[in-house]
């Protein structure tokens, strides 16, 4: 076989009429990618597929997978990991950045304000209805007052890039957003795959995150050296293993809710040398489990008693509770609007078109036009409770419009966008696949934002779904100085 053959060509690639983040129109490459291209096309496709399974198998041995809910084969998976990178360059994550902390600083106070005077309500930026029926709204949290005032600790706001390659928001995550573990792994694995290539194109570390995020978790308490815990649900939920592995990396406890108790008013944790004082707790465990007393009573991974010391001041908690009402998706509508009602500034990342179905004149134009549209589930997440219109058969159309004229106030919609596409290895050799991005955003002395994320990938050719519970894989994202 010819050596030009055996070697890694991207000759045959075709961007399929979609913004292709490497290559321009034209074919020529992009200038952020054109030292990578150079170096990947000199490695034997039978190299870079050694690498690939490398990868894979890495993520396999330390125990990086996940399950889904949906399945009942009890066997869990590895999130697909593709070995060639995608590439920021440094002025697009500048803005990028502005914008994220923007962004988060409005919903900060969005939060805090319906909470408190409900301003923003009595105003006319949002109706009073769609915050009160919005399930992750908690009328407990009223006059809570968290510690340093912030609510969204950690959030992980979800951009993609349409057919014009411009940035936008899809929706925010401020509940518990997951994911940051493949961030973090996907780079110590291209560390390994190709050292010099990640050397010498000057790539912004992500590293130090689980630094960053302790050093957010004690800024919350007023001890010189508080003690901090990770509370998951257990072996069996979906994220474990990034419960598990942030612990580790932070050096903290990880914790159920049987090693919690609350005693005289404190959250005490139990050791082998009796109850130890716990400070601050870096929840995992949705909002209305934490406590049968103030939410779920039938609950049975909550701490009976935490909310209360939690409203006292007595413990801190990230992300607070009752801040999920910010990833309701037709909150998410309106945020543009509470940007420029907290801030007096526009939004820097714009949201996507959004029609809210209950309104009037939206819901006549999604029922009209289905066929045409993403129609999603207010409070739903990881690809779940979603029509993609274009990808769907006229009966399942036909069963979100009676969703939608049943509870209107349960359903957004949006255009169809043409994700963005990364070329990624496919069997031996490079496809579109399109992409998304999840950054995340540290809120604690100050709002950073962690220079990469978690770019994932709708690894099935055509799917426009990039969520691992729905077949999605992951890369790793370079951010270029």
């Amino acid at each position: 076989m010819n050596q030009s053959l055996e070697l890694n060509s991207f000759s045959g690639y075709d961007p399929g009429g979609f913004y292709d983040e490497m290559f321009e129109a034209d074919g020529s490459v992009r200038p952020e990618y054109a030292y990578l291209l150079s170096q990947i096309e000199m490695v034997p496709r039978k190299d870079f597929t050694s690498k690939q399974h490398a990868a894979e198998r890495a993520l396999l041995s330390m125990g990086i997978t996940f399950n889904v809910y949906s399945e009942n084969e009890g066997v869990e998976r590895i999130m697909p990991i593709d070995i060639l990178p995608r590439i920021i360059t440094g002025s697009q994550w500048r803005e990028l950045e502005e914008g994220l902390i923007q962004r988060v600083t409005a919903l900060n106070l969005f939060i805090d304000d319906l909470y408190h005077e409900q301003k923003v309500i009595k105003d006319g930026i949002i109706p009073r209805h769609v915050i009160e029926s919005s399930k992750s709204f908690l009328p407990q949290c009223k006059g809570l007052n968290p510690p340093r005032g912030i609510w969204c600790h950690i959030t992980g706001s979800d951009l993609i890039r349409d057919g014009r390659g411009q940035f936008m928001v899809l929706e925010d995550n401020l509940r518990c957003p997951s994911g940051v573990s493949y961030m973090l792994e996907n780079r110590e694995i291209l560390k390994k795959s190709f050292p010099e290539i990640l050397e010498n194109m000057d790539v912004q570390p992500v590293s130090d995150y689980p630094t960053r995020l302790l050093d957010m978790l004690q800024h919350l308490s007023n001890k010189a050296a508080p003690t901090v815990v990770v509370l998951t649900p257990g072996i069996y939920n979906s994220a474990y293993f990034e419960h598990s592995y942030l612990a580790q990396q932070m050096g903290v406890q990880l914790v159920e809710s049987s090693d919690l108790i609350v005693v005289d008013g404190q959250v005490k944790m139990r050791t082998t040398s009796g109850f130890e004082t716990v400070d601050v707790i870096y929840r995992r465990v949705d909002d209305t489990f934490m406590d049968p007393l103030a939410f779920n009573p039938e609950s049975l991974i909550g701490i009976p008693g935490i909310f209360e010391a939690y409203r006292n001041g007595k413990v801190a908690i990230a992300n607070a509770p009752g801040a999920g009402v910010a990833d309701d998706k037709v909150v998410y509508a309106y945020v543009p609007r509470i940007i420029q009602y907290y801030l007096k500034q526009e939004a820097i990342i714009p949201n996507v078109h959004t029609y809210i179905c209950e309104e009037e004149d939206s819901r006549k134009y999604v029922l009209e036009h289905i066929e045409e549209l993403v129609v999603k589930e207010a409070n739903e997440a990881g690809g779940y409770g979603m029509l993609i219109g274009p990808k769907s058969t006229k009966a399942e159309c036909e069963e979100f419009r009676k969703r939608i004229l049943t509870n209107p106030r349960n359903y957004i919609a949006q255009p169809t966008i043409s994700l963005s596409r990364v070329p990624t290895n496919i069997d031996g050799h490079f496809e579109g696949r399109h992409v998304d991005l999840r950054p995340y955003i540290l809120y604690g002395e100050k709002v950073e934002v962690i220079p990469g994320g978690l770019t994932r990938v709708a690894m099935r050719k055509g799917s426009l779904v990039v969520n691992s519970s729905q077949g999605g894989g992951s890369k790793d994202t370079w951010v270029l100085y």
